[in-house]
């Protein structure tokens, strides 16, 4: 039993102009389950697919702007990409965002909405990921973060120490999972984690098992809904999702 972390949801205040932007700046294509939800993910991609963790915009009213606790980390394979890549974004409508790094070799910018994310310099680790690096956590115990999600999710657990930790699917592909300890952790509340079971697990016996390891039922006023929203030991919120 385990599950996969298929997608990253993004809370909205227009899903359908903020998908545009998150489309292009990773070369991904757009499509909509329904009004008010807009997903991004490679073009001819079947989801689920470890090979990619997808994002999914939502609208919501009047979400804030925060530092949340989850962002993403874009890849890059050389200088002059990473040089192009920051030149293309701001063009898409990022811009230079000061969270306090100082001199870094990577680009901090925040995307039309107000999320931050970094463009990495090229890095070895992550010449196969795709173009999200990683998914990157703030927390305040990395170790204790990669105990729960390595037995939450169907990953593997690469790095651990005091400040940081990081996780990859199984087979080797996709981006990371990682948690970078923080100070002053923000609320978690406008992005958030989307998990599935594997195929023929139950979401139900899913749900019990995280619950054992330490996850809570939440309420968000999500209402009747397919999913079960939990919050992991730290009080991050994420979803199960059901299979249809």
């Amino acid at each position: 039993m385990a599950l996969q972390l298929v997608q990253v949801n993004f809370k909205a205040r227009d899903d359908a102009a903020l998908g545009r932007f998150w489309a292009e700046a990773l070369g991904w294509g757009v499509s909509s389950e329904g009004p008010g939800v807009t997903n991004v993910e490679p073009v001819g991609f079947t989801w689920p697919d470890p090979v990619a963790v997808c994002a999914d915009f939502v609208t919501v009213p009047d979400p804030e702007t925060v530092k949340y606790r989850v962002h993403l980390d874009l890849a890059t394979t050389s200088a002059a990409h990473q040089a192009e890549l920051v030149a293309r974004l701001k063009e898409l409508g990022a811009t230079p965002a000061d969270v306090g790094q100082g001199d870094v070799p990577w680009t901090v910018l925040a995307d039309p909405e107000g999320n931050v994310f970094c463009v990495l310099e090229p890095r070895e680790i992550y010449r196969d990921t795709g173009p999200i690096a990683a998914v990157v956590v703030d927390c305040a115990d990395p170790r204790a973060m990669a105990r729960f999600w390595g037995e939450a999710i169907d990953w593997t657990v690469h790095e651990v120490s005091d400040d940081h930790a990081s996780l990859r699917s199984a087979k080797g592909v996709g981006p990371y999972l990682e948690f970078l300890r923080t100070p002053d952790v923000t609320v978690w509340n406008r992005v958030h984690l989307d998990v599935l079971p594997n195929r023929g697990d139950d979401q139900a016996a899913e749900v019990a098992r995280l619950q054992a390891l330490g996850a809570k039922l939440t309420d968000v006023g999500q209402g009747d809904v397919s999913w079960v929203v939990l919050a992991d030991p730290e009080g991050n919120e994420f979803c199960v999702l059901g299979r249809a």
